[in-house]
């Protein structure tokens, strides 16, 4: 099939690199190139780089709504779009260009998660399962008909790193199940339950700070949830400190924020109902680093308390 691909984050290129291999990619949309890293330089989305290594043709337009990029889109003459965590909106006039219109790989089982945060918030929420939906694109929110589902479980050690990482083997995999049962007038599609729909809102930095008064449950999926991005994160004596890892400790009690507990396999902190284990941990400025090897450079004692929020 004749593809225009839509995409730009590493998930996405798990997705074109797959579709390469198998059919012809008349042209690849990606976001433009953006300040990133620490010295905030122009970089190209994981989607360009590939691309350009297999020497596809890149558009980088700012906006979709442009006659004139639709009428540029238009003359490739795809049979079917693929989107994957693109970041544009499609308007109308591109959603009914295709002949097999476009298809969004989407991170979750929808119509849960629907919107820009889907494998974070349903590790935050505590849920056991997640998973990729191919769905046929309409102009709203993730609120096409389901074309196929797969299912991923949740395990209890998942980060959003390792839980992406999964999905986007499925996204890619799964894709390539979903053209060739199109081809084959296979596929089914299938409205979405509204009354069990529910939004993954985007991220912001500032959910990262903990607020020691929660559950420590709580605290724990949020610190794997966060984990590439934003980082959990607390201070303790004036330095700001990021949680990288963590677990439970349902036997443990005391002042949220104060630490009840230090020894070689962590920092035991004491929350408003049980108590957190911080098991690797970075310090502003410092490499991310065990528990034990942390505290040969930052002495913490029980008694001493992070700021609660």
């Amino acid at each position: 099939m004749k593809i225009i691909f839509a995409g730009t984050p590493q998930f996405a290129a798990s997705a074109l690199a797959a579709l390469h291999k198998k059919h012809q990619i008349v042209a690849v949309l990606t976001q433009p190139d953006r300040k990133a890293g620490r010295g905030m330089q122009i970089s190209a989305s994981a989607v360009k780089q590939l691309a350009l290594q297999y020497q596809l043709s890149v558009l980088q337009p700012v906006t979709l709504k442009s006659p004139e990029v639709q009428q540029e889109i238009a003359a490739l003459d795809a049979d079917v779009v693929i989107v994957a965590a693109y970041g544009l909106i499609l308007p109308e006039a591109i959603l009914k260009l295709p002949p097999y219109g476009c298809l969004n790989i989407h991170a979750s089982l929808l119509p849960r998660w629907r919107g820009a945060a889907p494998i974070q918030r349903a590790i935050q929420a505590g849920d056991e399962e997640s998973g990729i939906t191919i769905m046929q694109m309409d102009e709203g929110l993730d609120t096409g008909a389901i074309l196929l589902q797969h299912s991923c479980s949740i395990t209890k050690n998942d980060t959003a790193q390792t839980l992406h990482d999964k999905l986007a083997e499925q996204g890619a995999s799964s894709i390539l199940e979903a053209l060739h049962l199109l081809q084959e007038d296979h596929l089914i599609p299938v409205r979405q339950d509204e009354t069990k729909a529910c939004y993954a809102a985007k991220l912001l930095k500032g959910e990262a700070r903990i607020d020691w008064r929660n559950d420590a449950q709580v605290i724990e999926l949020t610190v794997r949830a966060f984990n590439p991005f934003p980082v959990c994160h607390s201070d303790l004596n004036g330095v700001m400190i990021k949680i990288w890892q963590a677990s439970l400790c349902a036997d443990k009690h005391g002042k949220p924020g104060a630490v009840i507990a230090v020894d070689s396999c962590g920092i035991t902190v004491a929350c408003g109902k049980e108590a957190l284990r911080i098991e690797l941990l970075q310090r502003s400025g410092g490499k991310v680093q065990p528990a034990a090897e942390f505290l040969q450079a930052v002495p913490i004692s029980i008694g001493d308390c992070f700021t609660v929020n």
